[in-house]
């Protein structure tokens, strides 16, 4: 009995223990969806769990995101629906909790049936271009975003055509999404692959790829909606720059139509946990198979780990110094109206880090869309900066936005806002981590204070050569000559570690030594001294593998510590032994008729006399990247193998 109970309990720990990729959170909200059919039209609304308020933040409350199961969605919290056929239809909702200390809540999807439609009903057309994508809320690690794919025939003749979704940067090491469902509506198919045939006539300077050539030069660069030529760069571009891709084919698209694709994208437990980087996924557009004419379009946001509408972000949290000095990295405010009533001014405070030039500041885009303001005053609407000795100031003067708090409000995002500028780095700047963040103010209200937006620079890898003689007070004629490699991060500010490879040529002598026999009377008639004299020479090929932590001081002095080990690749001792004759111990006078004697050995080894020890040093140059000369005292743990070393050294 006691065998099968434990083979019983056995089985039931594996299963729980293997039959799961993740734990199940069992006190997980949940929001259900409520709907009321009046006539032609249904109501629906969300029956959501009560917010949990982010003390010190404004007051809580939820963004819905709704799809209708026929290809539509709304962004209102209570919408209206009006169906163009009867049938079943499956209702999604996706309620999002800003400023509010739990997940967002899950809900799942409710099938109504719809007997009264209203087959003349004709949705208000939403495009203006023939490509957009839209996202439900900003990624946040271990949730589930929706990202909706809106493309638009703006020709005048029915077409056939492909979508192409890429995601998951390149650029990052991880992957930050995985797509767990594609829902279309429009008789979208998978693609099986993504072979190229059209019929326009290439210019001579256009790039042509298969599918598979990875060889093209990456072209970054800003995307927008508008119509691009060259569909096999386009594609090859987004390749290199995405590592996955969902690609669809569509069919029988009349003219003005538009339609939505919907994907669900579940960010992953590796997901890029930065919550000032901006991420992005590209969508192509290709209207018309026949043709290489083409729309590509990019989507930014910002990873959180809270609903937050008021939030600063930037591309480059992780930048590269070598190729750093021309760059221009973005950054990008948001923010959202959560009172009553409208805003009129609003004022953004933005820290500035010393690194960055602030007369640089560019204005990329903003909403709400106004002008920039003219140096003296105006009564129209405008963005003003101006600037402190730490900050950038944005002003939005004369404005309108409404509160999501106000009344007759329904659609959340006219609530929102942002700016998004680009800076230049100064004239001289160091390899540290900035931060910034941005104090928002709505009128005359308190400021609302945004996370920091980091920028943090890769270690980068900076190879030295280096070249010294090395000095041994304590071994007899000693020679030390080496020549070796470093590597250290690139340009270090303060603090860095530092590996070497020194190989040297070392040659000195062994200590000499000699000893006196006495040989007693023999057939010669007379009594002598025997003197043994043995020196020892050798000629080393040494490795030294220093590992040290340095610091410079500044651009121009650095000091190290660390520990080394130290080998012999090869070496070889050559022992002379001279036999003299005295007549006494002395040896004040030779023996005569007995002529002295030497013999010579000599002995190879090889990894042998493996010393270790403990380094200081300071250097005087370009201490970040240069050249430099050095000093380094080695204390040997092995007696009598202390030395000083002298050298030059130039970081790459």
């Amino acid at each position: 009995m006691k065998t099968i109970i434990a083979i019983i309990f056995t089985i039931s720990f594996t299963s729980l223990s293997f039959g799961q990729d993740t734990a199940i959170d069992s006190t997980r909200r949940t929001a259900t969806i409520q709907h009321k059919i009046v006539g032609k039209q249904v109501q629906f609304s969300p029956n959501a769990p009560t917010l949990n308020q982010i003390a010190g933040a404004p007051k809580a409350f939820y963004t819905n995101y709704w799809e209708f199961g026929d290809g539509t969605y709304s962004k209102e919290n209570n919408p209206t629906k009006t169906y163009k056929k009867t049938g079943e239809y499956e209702v999604r909702l996706w309620a999002t909790n800003n400023y509010d200390t739990g997940k967002p809540p899950t809900t799942r999807p409710k099938k109504i049936r719809i007997d009264n439609a209203d087959n003349t009903h004709q949705d208000q057309a939403s495009m203006d271009n023939a490509i957009d994508l839209q996202r439900n809320r900003e990624p946040m690690p271990e949730e589930e975003i929706v990202v909706i794919f809106k493309y638009k025939n703006t020709k005048d003749y029915t077409t056939n055509g492909k979508l192409f979704l890429f995601y998951n940067e390149t650029k990052y090491s991880d992957a930050n999404f995985k797509i767990t469902d594609t829902r279309t509506h429009n008789g979208e198919t998978p693609i099986e692959n993504d072979n190229l045939v059209y019929t326009s006539k290439p210019e001579n300077k256009a790039y042509y790829a298969s599918a598979e050539t990875k060889s093209l030069r990456t072209y970054i660069t800003p995307q927008d909606s508008t119509e691009k030529q060259n569909l096999p760069l386009t594609l090859a571009d987004a390749k290199a720059n995405y590592k996955n891709s969902s690609q669809l084919s569509f069919s029988n698209m009349q003219p003005n139509e538009e339609r939505n694709v919907f994907y669900t994208l579940k960010t992953t437990p590796e997901m890029l946990k930065d919550t000032s980087a901006i991420i992005s996924v590209r969508g192509v557009y290709i209207p018309d198979d026949n043709y290489d004419n083409h729309n590509v379009k990019d989507m930014e946001m910002e990873i959180v780990t809270s609903h937050d509408p008021n939030k600063m972000s930037s591309n480059a949290t992780y930048l590269n110094y070598r190729l750093v000095r021309f760059k221009k990295p973005k950054f990008k405010i948001r923010f959202q109206n959560n009172g009553e009533g409208p805003a009129n001014t609003i004022r953004l405070e933005t820290d500035i880090p010393d690194m960055f030039d602030k007369t640089s500041i560019k204005v990329l885009d903003m909403y709400p869309k106004v002008k920039i303001c003219p140096k003296y005053e105006v009564e129209y609407s405008c963005l003003d900066t101006t600037y402190t000795k730490k900050q950038a100031i944005f002003t939005f003067k004369n404005i309108y936005l409404p509160g999501s708090e106000q009344k007759n409000v329904k659609e959340y995002d006219s609530t929102k806002g942002f700016v998004k500028y680009q800076i230049k780095f100064g004239k001289d700047f160091h390899k540290q981590k900035t931060k910034s963040r941005t104090a928002i103010i709505f009128d005359k209200n308190d400021p609302i204070i945004t996370n920091y937006s980091t920028t943090r620079f890769l270690p980068g890898i900076s190879i030295g050569a280096k070249a010294g003689y090395n000095m041994f007070t304590d071994l007899d004629n000693s020679k030390s000559y080496f020549v070796g490699a470093t590597v250290s991060p690139y340009k270090s500010y303060k603090w860095y570690w530092q590996v070497e490879l020194l190989n040297s040529l070392h040659n000195y002598d062994g200590q000499s030594n000699f000893t006196n026999t006495f040989i007693p009377e023999t057939a010669t008639g007379f009594a002598y001294w025997e003197r043994k004299t043995t020196n020892t020479t050798f000629e080393n090929i040494d490795w030294e593998i220093p590992v040290l932590a340095r610091y410079n001081v500044n651009n121009y002095i650095g000091l190290g510590a660390g520990l080394q080990g130290m080998f012999s690749i090869s070496e070889k001792n050559e022992t002379t032994t001279t036999r003299a004759y005295y007549e006494d111990q002395e040896g004040t006078l030779a023996v005569p008729n007995i002529e002295p004697t030497t013999t010579t050995s000599s002995e190879k080894n090889s990894f042998t006399n493996f010393r270790t020890g403990f380094l200081v040093e300071a250097t005087a140059g370009f201490a970040r990247i240069g050249p430099s000369i050095g000093a380094r005292y080695v204390f040997n743990f092995k007696e009598n193998y202390n030395y000083m070393q002298f050298y030059a050294i130039w970081k790459f």
